[in-house]
């Protein structure tokens, strides 16, 4: 066989494989019937058809001064007697015909969508309809309908509207499961992008429990069904046309679509929906204490197996466990029969249990597992409580006799008695005890945790100390135990509590 031959079979053989790959990819000859996942149908047009009806557009409106507005120019400081200053008076205080400084209207749009037909409810994004001062609903048949506002929840950015269903025959949908979704599901979604009226885009679940740090509930759903501006407050519907999201943010440099856009999951809205709609406002639960993450360090200093559950660093005077039921330095691994694997579930699970219940707790102190009662508080009323606290009292002893020693140097630290000098030098609050942090070496262990003179050790490794000489005696008892991390609690100065580990090595 020639080279010219061999190249010529070669190219075939090429060509033939590149025509099998299409085949199985992309082309499928008309003789063969193409398969369809069953919950991925080869056209949502039906689904879709259903659902129109039920989304709609959300305007508002607001009033601002015309030096609030978006692109404003401030009116120039002219000198007195200046001949253009009628001309700039005109041109600043007059424009929009307001002659009380020049109020504009400013407007924004948004989706939302209809659950109640009988009542007239609609569901959107808080942030669509923050500062409103006018809400009209606006249908896919181009009725539009003034709203009126029935609550909203910064915190999970839920906002629940009313129009009179008189006014025009309403299609509601219902929320699903978000629970049974599965990362690969289809999704649907239906919304306002840039204004242009309904539109849909369909994608799968690309993830789900995203935190994306914008609020305390963080649980988001992520999918890559085309979202945009103008999106929020709008459904994401699972294959049955139930909604298991609201759309509320993306991720984009650019503002379009890229393919990751986040939706609050129906079970953490809809408990909130129907709070606003019954009360007109949430009403969630509240444990009263302040908790951070369990690192590998700190797990290894209370002698957890595995770093999981959330560190209760401070316990709110006057709340729900401010009766010794939780303890700073206690590690909530299961709230009321729901694991707590890391310590952003906690505020959550407890969020969404009802004011007044109580509930088994399952903690971690001193290394050994117990169940605790706890009846929770309502959370609206701890955060006034927790906002005009001014620290935590740990009832600590600042110790009758004198010390052995007055200061001491350990880990990085120097350390000193805590007494009417050193609370005036770093003006730490009197009801805080413990030992204070007087100076801390550059590039040592203590100074990577962050650790700041004016901090004051109130525990190592859950025993509290008073002296120089106490803190010196537990490091030394930790080493002799083989223990490689030490783990402090220390306090602010106005007596805000958390936790640090400090390599001993």
């Amino acid at each position: 066989m020639t080279p010219n031959t061999l190249l010529r079979v070669a190219r075939r053989t090429l060509v033939a494989g590149a025509a099998a790959l299409l085949v199985g990819t992309f082309l499928v000859p008309s003789t063969v019937t193409p398969t369809v996942a069953a919950d991925g149908p080869a056209s949502v047009a039906d689904l879709a058809q259903g659902l129109l009806g039920a989304v709609v557009n959300i305007s508002t409106s607001q009033t601002v001064k015309g030096s609030e507005g978006p692109g404003a120019v401030p009116m120039p400081q002219l000198p007195e007697g200046s001949p253009f200053q009628d001309f700039f008076d005109d041109f600043f205080k007059n424009r929009g015909g307001d002659k009380g400084g020049g109020a504009q209207k400013v407007q924004s749009l948004g989706s939302g969508f209809v659950i109640d037909a009988e009542q007239g409810i609609v569901v959107t994004n808080n942030h669509v309809i923050a500062d409103a001062d006018d809400i009209e609903v606006n249908f896919s048949d181009g009725v539009t309908l003034k709203a009126t506002l029935v609550g909203t929840d910064t915190k999970t950015d839920v906002a629940v509207l009313k129009v009179d269903p008189k006014g025009h025959k309403l299609t509601a949908v219902k929320f699903g499961d978000s629970t049974k979704m599965r990362v690969g599901d289809w999704v649907m979604a239906i919304g306002n992008p840039f204004g242009l009226g309904g539109t849909v885009t369909v994608g799968i679940v690309s993830a789900r429990n995203r935190d994306i740090n914008s609020g305390p509930y963080d649980d988001f759903i992520q999918t890559d069904a085309a979202i945009n501006r103008g999106n929020s407050g709008g459904p994401l519907f699972n294959s049955l046309g139930e909604v298991i999201g609201i759309n509320t943010a993306i991720i984009s440099p650019s503002g379009g679509s890229i393919g990751i856009g986040f939706s609050i999951p129906s079970q953490l809205a809809s408990g909130v929906v129907d709070q606003l709609r019954q009360f007109g406002e949430t009403r969630r639960g509240w444990l009263g204490v302040r908790i951070q993450p369990v690192t590998d360090d700190i797990a290894e200093s209370l002698g957890m197996a595995t770093a999981k559950g959330a560190l209760v660093a401070g316990v709110i005077k006057g709340g729900p466990v401010d009766n010794g039921t939780i303890l700073a330095g206690d590690v909530i691994i299961k709230f009321d029969g729901k694991d707590i694997h890391e310590m952003r579930d906690l505020p959550r699970v407890v969020a969404e249990s009802p004011v007044g219940k109580a509930v088994d707790v399952v903690i971690v102190r001193k290394g050994v597992e117990q169940t605790v009662k706890v009846t929770l508080g309502r959370l609206e009323d701890g955060e006034k409580l927790a906002s005009g606290e001014d620290g935590s009292n740990t009832d600590q002893d600042n110790g009758d006799k004198a010390p052995a020693v007055s200061t001491a140097a350990v880990l990085g630290m120097t350390v000193g008695e805590l007494n009417d000098e050193t609370r005036t030098k770093f003006g730490i609050a009197a009801d805080v005890s413990g030992v204070v942090i007087t100076d801390v070496t550059k590039d040592s262990a203590a100074a990577e945790r962050g650790i700041q003179p004016g901090e004051v050790i109130t525990e190592i490794a859950q025993e509290s100390v008073a002296t120089p000489k106490d803190v010196m005696d537990r490091i030394g008892a930790l080493k002799e135990q083989g223990r490689k991390n030490a783990l402090l609690m220390l306090a602010s100065k106005t007596g805000e509590l958390r936790f640090v580990t400090i390599r001993m090595d």
